[in-house]
């Protein structure tokens, strides 16, 4: 934008800013050239407003093309109305910076009033509607799904949010958010700036329904009602990191969203082809049969994993889309295309929030609305940056009488002082009529307001449907891991190891029972130790996207836990057989049917209860370091209280050993293979072992109701 010229006048009588604002009442005063084309609600509730304290600036802005076929002449259609104001023009409470590197310059008018049309002759540039296809970003206009979906009117007024930082000795509070009011509606983009740690995402968490906690206030209503737990199935929100699976390709994503959470009513052929149209909408067809990836695994570019993540949302028709930063780590085209992928989701008349880290001129220009979050005047001043920025006469002739030692040493006021300047400025010429629209009822009837306060959940599968789909979600996502060429030759290697070291053992001399007991109780150890620190990294590494799922309600937690924990079964068993088919008939151990299976019925059970330690401590701690470092001390207490290192254990910590899967495992074993042999094995009775098994099925069961209880403590608690 261009620098502000200073005026060579110092009067104070009249200014050029003064001569704006009575533009901008006339303009307030004159007719609305749209109110029949305007959806109710849209002119008496548009417009974002500043808070009361000094702590939040907040500015809206029109930044974007008129929407549709209706060219009217609202000055929040961007840029077929945007003015461009020095910083000598700031009484009207706007303010403009210059910004080098983007070129940003922040236009401030107002939703609700008409400009002539010579005064927006320049805007013909800026047009979206005389440039059908956008070059830089290399994609034309494209057509997303019409079909009626509710519109939803989102207000926030006063709103406030506080954290307590607790000290060694004292708590603290602290402000992150402080007074912020706005409102946007159905076929609007609200963008979110600010420096970070401003407090976007949190805002944006908390219009969302994803915050919800005591130290909350103010007023957030959708269509003039509070949020229910109906509005989860209309509102997509797309976090700032991509949580995807990395094994999944983009169709397979896609269509998995689409099972889970469109409308019963819906067949399966339908919810699938509702996927491959939203792959088409996105422009993403040429990589739907590739992998997502991740860290280690190559897949999809970084603007085609943020537009699975778009696509994820927008698949349910969503009323309400929020993105926390959907342009972040993109190259300047990427990103161009995603905020035009936003506009034309708002023209289909849904509402778009966003918050977006310094935009270049032309994503900004695709805004409608703009709220500032922060202590500041624009990006430049909150970090002080003065130098090449022109100030107000007004503000250099209120600092002059008020003090002339808050200045600068290069001339200029401090920061604060602008700032001070900039919110009084803002707050006696814009807030109390934007307020004023804020309060004003909507137009809206009373079943669309009673649709939005239901309390009513609407899954989109049944209990039985989300378990199937979940259950072949997990195979095929996993099963690259379980079989990876590291793991399978990890269990061969020991296991030919262990056939080497035991090669054709003697059972019937008393030493070669013994070693064939030492053989045994390293099965039992081996198969004990091993799934445990694989079920450890189950729920702590699916903590974000379960998050995520959970909290737009695709499934019950019910039916998540149970085919989590079942899926991995037929994977965890293969690896077994292989390890057992090479071991025992290495080792010489009872070659018959009977004593094979039973051996492979044991290790089945060992494994499935020492998974279920496993995940109850994960799921417990939900922290890798802490988690890894309990189980490494349960593990080893189980292994020497295992009845094969100590004999006589003290009748004080006897109790341990009954605890220990290695126990009982370790018995069986000694059970399948010498119950017909000898009565007692290194001083172990080898009875029918009812005892041990009975155990064994008590900790499955009880470690993963553990580990569900845990995880549904978590949820609650967030």
């Amino acid at each position: 934008m261009e620098k502000g010229s200073h005026s060579s006048s110092t009067t104070l009588a009249r200014t050029k800013s003064d001569q704006l604002v009575e533009t901008l009442a006339a303009a307030f005063k004159s007719p609305r050239q749209s109110d029949q084309q305007t959806p109710p609600g849209t002119s008496e509730s548009g417009g974002t407003l500043s808070r009361k304290s000094s702590k939040r600036v907040m500015m809206g802005a029109s930044p974007r093309r008129s929407s549709g076929e209706n060219n009217n002449t609202y000055i929040r259609k961007s840029r077929s109305a945007q003015m461009k104001l020095d910083l000598e023009e700031l009484s009207s409470g706007a303010a403009l910076s210059r910004a080098s590197s983007a070129s940003l310059g922040l236009s401030f008018s107002f939703t609700g009033f008409t400009v002539p049309p010579d005064e927006i002759a320049d805007s013909k540039p800026f047009s979206d509607d005389d440039i059908p296809e956008d070059v830089e970003a290399r994609t034309c206009k494209m057509k997303f799904q019409t079909e009626p979906t509710l519109p939803i009117y989102l207000k926030f007024t006063d709103v406030t949010y506080k954290v307590i930082i607790k000290g060694m000795t004292s708590c603290e509070e602290r402000d992150i958010l402080n007074g912020i009011t706005g409102a946007v509606n159905p076929g609007e983009v609200l963008a979110l700036m600010g420096p970070s740690g401003s407090g976007k995402t949190t805002l944006l968490n908390l219009l969302g329904g994803r915050l919800i906690q005591s130290t909350v206030s103010g007023s957030i209503t959708y269509n003039d009602q509070p949020y229910s737990k109906f509005l989860k199935s209309r509102i997509g929100f797309v976090t700032q990191d991509d949580v995807l699976f990395p094994h999944l390709t983009v169709k397979e994503t896609l269509t998995y969203a689409a099972r889970l959470r469109l409308p019963k009513v819906l067949t399966r052929q339908q919810k699938e082809k509702r996927a491959v149209d939203v792959i088409y909408e996105l422009g993403l067809e040429r990589c739907q049969d590739t992998m997502i990836g991740g860290s280690f695994v190559r897949g999809v570019s970084g603007g085609e994993r943020k537009r699975v993540c778009i696509g994820n949302e927008i698949i349910i028709n969503p009323s309400l889309l929020f993105l926390d930063e959907p342009t972040s780590g993109l190259d300047s085209t990427t990103a161009l295309r995603t905020i035009q992928t936003l506009q034309d989701i708002a023209e289909v008349g849904k509402t778009v929030i966003t918050t977006i880290h310094q935009p270049s001129s032309r994503l900004f220009h695709k805004f409608d609305k703009l709220i500032l979050l922060g202590k500041e005047f624009l990006l430049d001043l909150a970090n002080g940056n003065l130098t090449d920025i022109s100030v107000p006469s007004e503000l250099e002739d209120k600092v002059q009488m008020e003090n002339s030692e808050t200045e600068t040493g290069n001339g200029k006021p401090p920061p604060a002082v602008v700032h001070e300047y900039l919110v009084e400025a803002y707050e006696s010429r814009v807030a109390d009529t934007e307020k004023k629209k804020l309060l004003a009822p909507l137009p809206l009837d009373e079943e669309l307001k009673s649709k939005v306060s239901s309390s009513k959940r609407q899954w989109g599968a049944s209990w039985w449907q989300q378990y199937c789909i979940l259950f072949c979600r997990g195979i095929k996502e996993r099963k690259h891991d379980y079989f990876s060429w590291l793991r399978i030759t990890q269990v061969l290697s020991t296991a030919i190891i262990l056939g080497l070291l035991w090669w054709q053992s003697d059972s019937k001399t008393i030493r070669g029972r013994q070693d064939q007991a030492g053989l045994l109780f390293f099965i039992a150890v081996f198969w004990g130790f091993f799934p445990v620190f694989t079920a450890i990294f189950t729920f702590p590494q699916e903590r974000a996207m379960l998050g995520k799922e959970r909290a737009a309600d695709m499934y019950r937690l019910s039916a998540y836990f149970l085919a989590r924990t079942t899926s991995d079964l037929p994977l965890d068993l293969i690896l077994p057989v292989l390890f057992l088919l090479v071991v025992y008939f290495m080792a010489g151990l009872r070659l018959s049917a009977s004593h094979f299976f039973l051996s492979m019925l044991t290790v089945f059970l060992c494994i499935v209860a020492a998974q279920g330690l496993g995940l109850a401590i994960g799921a417990t701690l939900m922290d890798l370091k802490r988690a890894t470092t309990l189980a490494s001390v349960t593990v080893m207490t189980f292994m020497l209280a295992g009845g094969y290192f100590v004999k006589k254990v003290p009748v004080f910590i006897s109790w341990i050993r009954y605890m220990s899967f290695n126990y009982h495992t370790y018995k069986l074993l000694l059970k399948v293979q010498y119950q017909d042999i000898m009565p007692t094995v290194n001083g172990i009775k080898t009875d029918s072992g009812l005892k041990e098994v009975g155990a064994l099925v008590a900790m499955i069961f009880g470690y993963r109701f553990l580990a569900y209880l845990s995880l549904r403590k978590m949820q609650l608690h967030c």
